[in-house]
C-alpha cells in the first residue's frame, strides 16, 4: 500500500468527511504520497529520536499527532536558515521518511481516538459516563462523550498512584486536597483544558458533571487551576491533576495500531513512544 492509500482508508474509518487542506493540519508533512509503505511507527510527535527509532525498526512512514515543525500548522516559511530546523529536515530526508499528520480528523471522529488509547490503556471504558444531551455544552460534544467517568471510589492521591503507573509518569502536579474523596472525574488531553478556544469550558464541565477533578493536559494558571485552588481553599471537593499534553494524548497513538490493523494487513506497525519531554531536577 502507497502512503496515499493508508491515509485514505484512515479518514474514510473515521466516518468523517475529509477536511478541505486549508482547514486542517492533517497535512503530510515529509516524503510522498506514492512511496510504497514497508512498516508504519505510530507516535504522540514524530521527535528526532522517534525517527531514528522509525528507521531502525525498518518504517517508511510515521503516523504523528502533534506538530513536526514547531507550530500548530506545522508553517515552515519563518524556519530558514535555522539549525534545527534544517538538521532535522535533513535526517529526514536522507531516510526518504514520509510523516503524516493525524489530527484533525482523528478527534473528529464520533469515537475520538485519543480518548479510545486512554480508555485501552487505563482500561477505564467502563467507566464512561452517559453522553448527556445538555444545550449548555459546547456544539461540539453535542451527542459525544465528553470525556467524563465515574470510577470506583478513591482519594486524589491514590488516583495520582494510578496514573502515574498507567500513563508513565514518575510524578503529577496536582491542585486540591491530597485525601479528597474521587469518584467522578474529567479528562481533557492535549489542549482541550485550556477550553478550546473558551476559557471557562473546563469550569463548566466540572459544574455540569459534578467533577470531583479533572486530568489536564495544558493549562493556563489563571483559569482552570485557579479555579481548582480556591474551591480547595473553600474546602469544596475539586481538584486537578496535570498530566501534560504528551503524557495525555499518547495513550491515542499507542494503540492506534488496533484500530487500523484491518486497514493496513499485515504492514508491519509499531508505536514509538515520544516520552514526556520534561526533566525534573
Amino acid at each position: 500500500m502507497t502512503v496515499r492509500e493508508i491515509v485514505q482508508a484512515m479518514i474514510r474509518k473515521t466516518g468523517v468527511p475529509q477536511i478541505p487542506d486549508d482547514r486542517t493540519c492533517d497535512h503530510l508533512m515529509a516524503g510522498s504520497w506514492d512511496t510504497e509503505v514497508t512498516g508504519i511507527v505510530s507516535t504522540f510527535m514524530a521527535t528526532v529520536d522517534v525517527i531514528k527509532q522509525a528507521v531502525t525498526l525498518g518504517a517508511n512512514l510515521i503516523i504523528t499527532h502533534e506538530p513536526t515543525w514547531f507550530t500548530g500548522r506545522d508553517a515552515t516559511d519563518w524556519l530558514a536558515g535555522d539549525a534545527v530546523y534544517e538538521q532535522k529536515k535533513q535526517l529526514i530526508d536522507s531516510t526518504g521518511m514520509a510523516i503524516w499528520r493525524f489530527h484533525d480528523h482523528m478527534h473528529a471522529d464520533h469515537d475520538d481516538g485519543i480518548y479510545r488509547g486512554f480508555d485501552l490503556q487505563t482500561g477505564w471504558g467502563k467507566y464512561r459516563m452517559p453522553v448527556l444531551y445538555d444545550p449548555g455544552a459546547p456544539s461540539f460534544l453535542q451527542g459525544k462523550f465528553d470525556g467524563c467517568y465515574e470510577i470506583p471510589p478513591t482519594t486524589l492521591r491514590d488516583l495520582c498512584e494510578e496514573l502515574k503507573q498507567s500513563v508513565g509518569l514518575t510524578r503529577v502536579r496536582v491542585i486540591g486536597d491530597p485525601d479528597m474523596p474521587v469518584s467522578r472525574v474529567g479528562l481533557l488531553p492535549g489542549g482541550g483544558s485550556l477550553g478550546l478556544g473558551t476559557e471557562e469550558m473546563p469550569m463548566k464541565l466540572m459544574r455540569r458533571r459534578k467533577l470531583d477533578v479533572i486530568l489536564c493536559g495544558d493549562i493556563t494558571e489563571w483559569t482552570l487551576p485557579a479555579y481548582a485552588r480556591d474551591a480547595a481553599q473553600l474546602g469544596l471537593n475539586k481538584a486537578i491533576i496535570v498530566l501534560g499534553h504528551e503524557r495525555s494524548e499518547e495513550p491515542g497513538m499507542q494503540w492506534l495500531h488496533t484500530w487500523m490493523k484491518e486497514l493496513v494487513g499485515d504492514t508491519p506497525m509499531w508505536f514509538a513512544d515520544a516520552k514526556e519531554p520534561f526533566l525534573y531536577l
